[in-house]
Order: C-alpha cells, then sequence, then structure tokens
C-alpha cells in the first residue's frame, strides 16, 4: 500500500469511522460521497461502536496474492449494531466456535506488510467480546 493511502484511511480503518447522512438519517460505512438511500451529498462523519453480530462467515484457504502469512483465516459479513455491514477478518476464535449472530466487537490488528524495512499496515478485524 502507498503511504499516501494509508494516511488518509487510517481514520476510517483504526476508529471504524463512517457517515451519518444529515437528510434521512441513514449511517453509512465505509464513508460515501452521495447517500445510497435518499441521493443527498454532505455527509457528517460518524464514530461506529465496533459492536456486532456475524452475519455469515468463511473460511479462507487459497487467499489473494499478499495474505498468504496466517492462511487459513476467517471472513466474516458483520452486521453493525447501528446498521451497515462490514466485511472483515476474524481474530481470537476458531471457526469451530464460531454462530451465525454471534456478537463481535472491532479491534485494530496488523493487516500486512512491505518486508522488514517496509510499512506495517494494521486495520480494524472483529474478535468476540471479552468478558470480565
Amino acid at each position: 500500500m502507498q503511504v499516501p493511502r494509508n494516511w488518509r484511511l487510517q481514520k476510517h480503518r483504526y476508529n471504524l469511522l463512517g457517515e451519518v447522512c444529515e437528510h434521512c438519517g441513514v449511517k453509512l460505512f465505509p464513508p460515501r460521497d452521495v447517500c445510497p438511500e435518499c441521493s443527498q451529498g454532505a455527509q457528517a462523519l460518524y464514530q461506529f461502536s465496533g459492536a456486532g453480530n456475524i452475519h455469515s462467515f468463511s473460511q479462507v484457504f487459497d487467499p489473494p496474492n499478499g495474505h498468504t502469512e496466517n492462511t487459513p483465516y476467517i471472513v466474516a459479513l458483520i452486521k453493525l449494531e447501528e446498521g451497515p455491514m462490514v466485511t472483515a477478518q476474524l481474530t481470537d476464535v476458531d471457526v469451530d466456535q464460531l454462530e451465525i449472530g454471534m456478537e463481535v466487537e472491532m479491534v485494530t490488528r496488523k493487516m500486512s506488510d512491505d518486508g522488514t524495512e517496509g510499512m506495517i499496515i494494521y486495520g480494524y478485524k472483529f474478535r468476540p467480546p471479552i468478558v470480565d
């Protein structure tokens, strides 16, 4: 990933920062220039809680180039508490423990790196909530 793009996307990937439409109230992730519900522009930033539920999941055994380091890994479609669906990797959980509807929370984790001398890329993944 290029350095400028990494810096530009940092807020969204580290904090699950999206938008809320000021016209119809729909919450959007990732941010968009135009609301898909009412076709209005000028979206206000919105901080998502990071809490959600597993809507669907799959285990990846044959990943795309550049993502072979942690194979196999689990990818899930997460329905956030606030409404939007997010595709993300799951972490800190075995595939045998997963269930549709299971509660998860967003965490920041290492996604990839550009070798021993390059940039380390972090982003959001989801895991089951830690219970005290």
